[in-house]
């Protein structure tokens, strides 16, 4: 069915890309004679999967789907490599809306002795910081079997750049789901968006699944700096041992953050809520481009 929207919800939603989109609960009007319908009513939000929108436009957001029951980044062990900043910055967002997220690592094909110690890295950090970590492949008849006992009921999303093969799997989970699929450039070594835009698949036995399009970027929208910490598991844990309640973990004397992050790179016995490297860089930048206005291109 074909709807229009009228312009005063535009007008209401002046800093965000898109009033109405997939898992909003709506009220139509419909047409008496060709059967389109007027969207009347947009039922308030229990939650919503938002990033900035792409470009310059600081502080516009961009909603990729509302109303989830669990959103999902979705990586690549190769062709493009997995690319944990831009997990954390989906990780952060969806933890400012109180979403459950976790992440799939698709193309487990493609391990070999080189990146096998890089997943084991990754999927082990993220486990242990309560994530769920499902490794997947869209190559093989039951590459998505653990995957597919995840999705059963509710609404879920895929979300991650183009190439990692969001459609592919989406075609291996819902027979005739028919999604558009494409090869890694060989050049760019980045995948060619074919997802033109975001659809809500029904899951056969129950549940529904929005396949969005690639993105390259994932800006953070709606964080003041004090609040970034409180989004990272690991952290959040340890703010209490800050001498400042305003810490923001990069320059303040009698920092509990940072004492755990020391602690990581000497190798201490301590293992409650030790903070890895890997994911204190990632706080860093993005501690910068919030003070920013998140003017980066948010990778």
């Amino acid at each position: 069915m074909s709807c229009t929207l009228p312009g005063r919800f535009r007008r209401q939603t002046a800093v965000a890309t898109n009033p109405v989109v997939i898992g909003d609960v709506v009220e139509l009007e419909l047409g008496e004679e060709d059967g389109s319908g007027q969207i009347v009513e947009i039922a308030p939000r229990r939650n919503k999967l938002s990033r900035r929108a792409a470009g310059r436009r600081v502080g516009v957001e961009h909603v990729i789907m509302a109303n989830i029951d669990m959103a999902w980044i979705v990586q690549s062990v190769q062709k493009p490599k997995f690319n944990g900043g831009l997990v954390d910055r989906f990780l952060v967002m969806a933890s400012v809306y109180d979403i459950p997220a976790g992440i799939i690592i698709n193309k487990a094909d493609l391990i070999d002795e080189r990146s096998a110690d890089a997943m084991d890295f990754w999927s082990g950090l993220y486990e242990d910081l309560g994530y769920p970590v499902v490794f997947t492949s869209a190559t093989t008849p039951d590459g998505a079997a653990q995957l597919r006992s995840e999705l059963a009921g509710g609404m879920h999303v895929f979300v991650g750049a183009s190439g990692v093969g969001k459609s592919s799997l989406v075609n291996l989970l819902i027979p005739g789901a028919d999604q558009r699929t494409s090869h890694v450039s060989e050049r760019t070594r980045k995948g060619r968006h074919t997802t033109t835009f975001a659809e809500l698949i029904r899951i056969p036995g129950g549940g529904w699944l929005a396949d969005t399009p690639g993105l390259r970027e994932f800006g953070l929208v709606g964080l003041e700096p004090p609040a970034l910490g409180h989004h990272f598991p690991e952290m959040a844990r340890v703010l209490p041992e800050c001498r400042f309640p305003n810490c923001t973990h990069d320059h303040e004397p009698g920092c509990g953050v940072k004492e755990r992050v020391h602690e990581f790179l000497v190798g201490s016995d301590v293992v409650d809520a030790v903070i890895s490297a890997e994911r204190y860089e990632s706080y860093l930048s993005m501690l910068a481009a919030v003070r920013l206005g998140d003017a980066d291109t948010g990778r």
